[in-house]
C-alpha cells in the first residue's frame, strides 16, 4: 500500500468497486457510455454521472487517494449505488478518518453481568453470547453442545481458549457439517464481519482474524472480496447434530444496552421434530453433566478473567 494511501480510504476504495461490480447496469438510469463491457456492474463513469460528482473524483475515491469526502456526497454515491441501509451505514464509516498513530492492541471482551444474568434465567434452552468479532463470551450447557459439543464446556473462560465462531465455521469440518445450509451461514457471518471492521477500523484482533481466514479458507477469502455488508437480528438455522440428528431452530438476537456490540443469541425449535431432538439433546446432556460436574457448579460458562498471564485470543 501507498504511505499516502490510509488504511480505511482503501477500504472504502474496495468497498465502493464491489457494489458497483455488483448493481445490474439496466437497474439504473445512467446514461450507456457505448462499447462492450468488459467487466460485470456499472463503470466508474456511469456512476459519477449517477451522483453527480466529476469521474476524476470519483477514481480517486476509488484508488484511495481521495480524503474526507462529505456526507452529502457519500449519500449521493449511496443512492447511486442502490445501497441497502446497513451499507450505507457501513460507507459512512469507511470513509471517517483514521488516526495517524497505530492503533494499540484491542482487549479481550468481558460479557456483562446483566447479559450473563439473563442467560441464568434462560439457562435450560439453547443459548450464546457473542462478542463483538463473534467470540463466544458465555454460552449455556444446550448452547455448548447445540454448536460445539467437541469443545470443553469452560473454553469462554479465558480469552486465549475462547472459541471464535467464524473460525469454527471455517477451519473446524465437525462445525462446519453440522451446518445443512452451510453456504447461508458462512455468507452471514462474513457480511457481518465486514460491517464491524468499518465501524472498528482499529480492532486489531479483527484485522488479525480476517487475515487468517483468508489465508487459510479459500471460500472466507472469496465471501470477503464479494464486498457484501449485512446485519442479522433473527432468522432459522438447521443442524444436523452428531447426537440428535436434524433439527430446525429459528435464533433471535438480542442486543444488549450496556454492551451494544455484545449479542445474545437464544434457540427455540420451529417443529415438533426440532422440539424432540431438543429435548433428547437436553436429555443427554443433562446426564453427562450430572456424571463430571461437581454439585452446585454454574450452568453458564462465562468469561472471566484469567489467571495466567497470557491474554492472547485466537
Amino acid at each position: 500500500m501507498s504511505p499516502s494511501v490510509s488504511a480505511s480510504s482503501k477500504s472504502l476504495g474496495e468497498f465502493l468497486r464491489s457494489r458497483r461490480a455488483a448493481l445490474d447496469p439496466e437497474q439504473t438510469d445512467a446514461v450507456r457510455w457505448g462499447g462492450r463491457r468488459r467487466v460485470p456492474g456499472l463503470r466508474r463513469e456511469e456512476v459519477a454521472q449517477l451522483a453527480g460528482v466529476s469521474v476524476a473524483y470519483y477514481t480517486r475515491l476509488e484508488q484511495g487517494q481521495a480524503r474526507n469526502a462529505s456526507t452529502e456526497v457519500l449519500m449521493a454515491l449511496a443512492q447511486a449505488l442502490q445501497l441497502t441501509a446497513t451499507e450505507t451505514e457501513h460507507l459512512l464509516d469507511l470513509a471517517k478518518p483514521t488516526p495517524l498513530r497505530p492503533a494499540p492492541r484491542t482487549r479481550p471482551e468481558r460479557p456483562h453481568p446483566r447479559a450473563l444474568a439473563m442467560m441464568e434465567a434462560i439457562s435450560e434452552q439453547p443459548a450464546v453470547l457473542l462478542g463483538r468479532r463473534n467470540d463466544v463470551l458465555a454460552w449455556t450447557r444446550m448452547g455448548h453442545a447445540l454448536l460445539a459439543p467437541h469443545l470443553p464446556f469452560d473454553s469462554p473462560t479465558d480469552p486465549s481458549t475462547r472459541p471464535s465462531m467464524p473460525r469454527l465455521l471455517f477451519l473446524d469440518p465437525q462445525v462446519r457439517d453440522s451446518y445443512i445450509d452451510w453456504t447461508t451461514e458462512a455468507c452471514t457471518n462474513v457480511a457481518y464481519l465486514r460491517r464491524i471492521s468499518g465501524k472498528y477500523l482499529d480492532d486489531t484482533r479483527l484485522a488479525e482474524l480476517v487475515g487468517e481466514l483468508s489465508m487459510k479458507d479459500p471460500d472466507f477469502a472469496s465471501l470477503w472480496a464479494s464486498g457484501h455488508v449485512g446485519e442479522c437480528t433473527g432468522g432459522v438455522k438447521s443442524f444436523h447434530h452428531p447426537l440428535v440428528g436434524d433439527l430446525t431452530l429459528e435464533f433471535q438476537i438480542w442486543l444488549q444496552a450496556d454492551s451494544p456490540d455484545h449479542r445474545l443469541e437464544i434457540y427455540t425449535p420451529t417443529d415438533q421434530t426440532s422440539a424432540d431432538a431438543l429435548t433428547l439433546l437436553g436429555t443427554v446432556t443433562h446426564e453427562a453433566n450430572a456424571a463430571t460436574r461437581p454439585s452446585g457448579t454454574a450452568k453458564i460458562q462465562r468469561g472471566t478473567r484469567p489467571t495466567t498471564k497470557s491474554t492472547r485470543s485466537r
